[in-house]
């Protein structure tokens, strides 16, 4: 279901109805706010020099979806450092990405301290990531509440179900897909747990693991349409054409890794209760925060 910046939620109303649990991914918010306001060279500080371009830009993008999705109760997830038990798993996890330029460095924390201004928690914890704490919070209060999850991470729609809908941010501030078990199938005719074999079989040049060498998306999509599954192929191995058989066997182990590199964990010992993470911002510290780091033109934003 699309939905940009002119439209209106129309799926799942949660103004005086259940209550909406908004989890956002913050990392992925964080890094999008800062390359689209650092293409120019042009980085927005404070007058004592402090870089807050990517912070400025983050509370724009979480504002937005507080408006949008008119949540009842909040939490912002967090990675925490780049090991975790996915590298642990396989030392080439995500090995391939880059160091945070260093503009953004300072604002890993600065962004903590806006978001608990909000009144709202910041949640992570070592060894894991952001997604797992997500899938976590999710799975542990979607039967009492609608969950949204914002987020720019086509990974997240193995999470979606009846109560969880995934939010996909797209290009431009306020535009977003919205994942529900009938749009994803609608529009990648998958379940969601199939989006964890497709990932197997195709593997995620993003976060650096193969899945099995030579399977690209349309050969992995063709295969988990015809036959449900990996463990599904598997059984019916030697009903594939020659080519596609020798590279699943030459690559067994590397599948099996690539499908558990690839699964959300929705067990990571985190607990938050619904009442910790209520929605119910203080503008007078919120603009406290907002005056400190000069952000006059979001004090209009908060009304």
């Amino acid at each position: 279901m699309e939905l940009d910046f002119d439209g209106n939620l129309n799926q799942r109303e949660g103004a005086g109805g259940r209550q909406r649990l908004l989890l956002i991914d913050g990392m992925a918010i964080l890094f999008r706010a800062y390359f689209a306001t650092s293409f120019t060279g042009a980085i927005r500080r404070t007058s004592s020099g402090i870089p807050v371009n990517a912070v400025h830009g983050f509370v724009r993008y979480f504002w937005d979806a507080v408006k949008r999705f008119e949540p009842t109760h909040i939490v912002c997830c967090w990675d925490m450092g780049s090991k975790t038990f996915r590298s642990e798993q396989f030392g080439a996890y995500k090995a391939n990405r880059p160091e945070a330029p260093l503009e953004l460095i300072p604002q890993f924390d600065l962004v903590k301290e806006v978001v608990d201004s909000f009144g709202v928690p910041n949640v992570g914890l070592a060894g894991y990531e952001a997604d797992d704490c997500i899938g976590t919070l999710a799975k542990l209060h979607s039967k009492e509440t609608e969950v949204y999850i914002v987020t720019g991470d086509h990974d997240m729609l193995q999470l979606v179900d009846e109560s969880v809908t995934v939010a996909i941010m797209k290009k431009g501030q306020g535009n977003y897909t919205l994942y529900t078990p009938s749009y994803l199938m609608e529009e990648r005719s998958l379940t969601p747990l199939q989006i964890v074999d497709l990932k197997g079989l195709m593997g995620d040049t993003s976060d650096n693991y193969p899945g099995v060498k030579g399977i690209g998306e349309k050969t992995a999509h063709k295969l988990i349409l015809e036959y449900g599954s990996i463990d599904g192929i598997l059984q019916r191995l030697a009903e594939l054409p020659a080519s596609v058989r020798s590279k699943i066997e030459n690559d067994l182990d590397m599948l099996h890794l690539s499908r558990e590199l690839a699964r959300i964990q929705c067990d990571v010992p985190i607990e938050l209760a619904l009442e910790g993470c209520c929605w119910s911002p203080d503008h007078h510290r919120i603009g406290a925060k907002f005056e400190e780091l000069e952000f006059k033109s979001l004090l209009k934003l908060i009304g």
